[in-house]
């Protein structure tokens, strides 16, 4: 268990806790307990800067209420309530996956409208429940918050950092097996890095111009690096120190590349745009949302046909199989874990609801699991079900007794019907969704190319040229995701090409930032800079359509051995 993950644990517990004590100080347990659902608050936002935090915790405190609401008023018809939760699923994944909302995702969403199914029982109106979830996630946001006591710039010093280390491990796996894994994972940390010190940023300081300008010689060392590998002298001796010196702040960034900073610095594209994009064909978010809003009703059905009175669960069970949009091995992986977690979770949920504690005994409890979950979920999903379940069914019932016989053959039956539903989904539909999946993102890298190179034989350092680098990177991040999911089939026979998009991409990046940062001249004539461009935007759409890839020619001297590995690659 990672030591860095004790403090939002710590806060998530406390989150937990802090209703249920508040709920029996004043005589109503049930109260508390259904407030908690807003403790999920806490779990989000955990790397973002304080004050963009504080912005996103808000809309997700509101968001959980609502859905809290809306799944309580649909719950007066069964049939209501299935759509309604498979509905706030489907948009969930939608915007936590076009905006990269960050773990643990829909699925949260989801979990809450089914909630609001299960205490629409408790006699509140819709609205009362509302303001109950509305209050824990007040409580949440406060203690998410609190960390800011301890450093306002500290969540942008650990991503500088763990950008810096990432760039210095792919420094130090040049030459190695692990050397293409190592560079995607250093343009990711880079990227999460520039995001978080750049887009997330509502103010600024010096203490965030010198984490920017720290930021930027790291990309200039991973573009300097992946020149040198390209023509074959590897990089320089030190530069994996240096990486980690100025990832501390112990080295001046000028001493790599001076930032320019009357420069105006480049975020991520607008929220529109992303949102836009998810919903285009072919987008991955798309494919997901598709995936979700099939299973989710179909889960949700089978549970109300075979008898099972909490359908809600079945349809939370399928989404989250299915919201994080993982590879076959993956979903598989979640399907079983979180079905054998949950069986086993039973047993302990078993014991807790014999006891039936309350009051502060109950705060414990509750806090004790929730610290478990979230210092096991990362690296033990299986093992962290089994405390998922337990606290579902303490915080469902924990006001009352029940019938724990009945209650826990439910809870499995209708996880047993949501991951089977979930995994079948998955197997059927992306047979269809993922054949094209790696092909599409080779076509995306391949324009994004062509989208740079009239830029290479200009000025890099415009706003439009550094947007076509920033899109360009994208693309190859989202190629390298594809990547990895491909599986022997219909994707294999492109997974050579792939791997030359991918070396082609990352190419045209770092001669962006040769030309932008070191002012080497443009590598190419503008004349062949365009001729070139149209010939990479016919690949693409070659590729698209599935039709026969045309020749690539006039390719520039730097760039032409990765294009010659992909024209060869696609033609066999």
């Amino acid at each position: 268990m990672s030591p860095s993950r004790w403090p939002l644990a710590v806060r998530a517990a406390t989150s937990t806790a802090v209703p249920v004590v508040i709920g029996s100080a004043v005589g109503n347990v049930g109260a508390g307990l259904i407030a908690t659902l807003g403790a999920f608050t806490a779990r989000f936002g955990g790397d973002r800067p304080y004050l963009n935090r504080g912005i996103q915790l808000a809309t997700v405190s509101v968001a959980l209420a609502s859905a809290v609401t809306m799944g309580s008023w649909s719950a007066r018809v069964e049939w209501l309530g299935i759509a309604v939760v498979s509905v706030v699923a489907v948009a969930a994944v939608w915007l936590c996956n076009a905006l990269a909302v960050g773990p643990p995702g829909a699925y949260v969403f989801a979990l809450a409208c089914a909630a609001g199914v299960g205490v629409s029982a408790s006699g509140l109106a819709p609205w009362q429940l509302g303001l109950l979830v509305l209050g824990g996630g007040a409580v949440a946001w406060l203690i998410q918050m609190s960390g800011a006591l301890r450093g306002r710039r500290r969540p942008e010093r650990v991503a500088v950092s763990a950008a810096g280390t990432a760039v210095a491990e792919y420094v130090d796996a040049v030459g190695s097996a692990r050397e293409v894994v190592a560079r995607h994972r250093a343009a990711t940390a880079l990227h999460a890095a520039w995001n978080i010190l750049i887009t997330f940023q509502p103010t600024t300081d010096d203490t965030l111009q010198g984490l920017r300008a720290a930021t930027h010689a790291l990309h200039v060392l991973f573009a300097d690096a992946m020149s040198a590998v390209a023509v074959g002298d590897g990089p320089p001796t030190g530069t994996a120190d240096t990486a980690r010196r100025i990832a501390e702040l112990t080295v001046d960034p000028a001493t790599v590349s001076a930032r320019d900073t009357a420069r105006v610095p480049l975020g991520r594209a607008s929220t529109g745009t992303l949102l836009r994009r998810a919903l285009r064909p072919g987008s991955h978010v798309r494919h997901v949302m598709v995936r979700v809003a099939i299973a989710a009703p179909l889960a949700g059905a089978t549970a109300v046909l075979l008898g099972i009175g909490h359908a809600y669960w079945a349809i939370a069970a399928a989404v989250l199989i299915l919201h994080q949009g993982a590879d076959r091995s993956r979903t598989l992986r979640r399907g079983a874990d979180r079905l054998v977690g949950t069986w086993v979770g039973l047993i302990l949920a078993a014991g807790i609801l014999w006891l039936h504690p309350q009051g502060w005994w109950l705060a414990v409890i509750l806090a004790v699991l929730q610290l478990t979950i979230e210092m096991l979920v990362v690296r033990h999903y299986g093992l962290a079900s089994v405390f998922i379940t337990a606290a579902a069914l303490t915080i469902a019932t924990g006001s009352h007794r029940v019938d724990v016989v009945d209650l826990l053959l439910a809870r499995g039956s209708d996880t047993l019907i949501g991951c089977a539903v979930g995994v079948a989904v998955f197997l059927v539909v992306s047979r269809f969704q993922e054949a094209d999946r790696l092909v599409d993102s080779v076509a995306a890298v391949v324009d994004a190319v062509g989208a740079t190179m009239p830029h290479l034989a200009d000025d890099t350092g415009t706003l439009a040229a550094r947007t076509a680098r920033r899109d360009l990177q994208l693309a190859v991040i989202d190629l390298r995701d594809a990547l990895d999911a491909s599986t022997a089939g219909s994707d294999e026979p492109m997974r050579p090409a792939a791997v030359a998009a991918e070396q082609l991409a990352y190419r045209t990046v770092a001669a962006c930032w040769e030309s932008d940062v070191h002012l080497a001249g443009p590598p190419v004539g503008r004349d062949d800079a365009l001729a070139f461009a149209g010939r990479l935007h016919d690949l693409a759409a070659a590729l698209r359509t599935r039709a026969t890839a045309p020749a690539v020619e006039g390719a520039p001297e730097f760039m032409a051995a990765d294009v010659g590995a992909l024209t060869a690659a696609l033609r066999r």
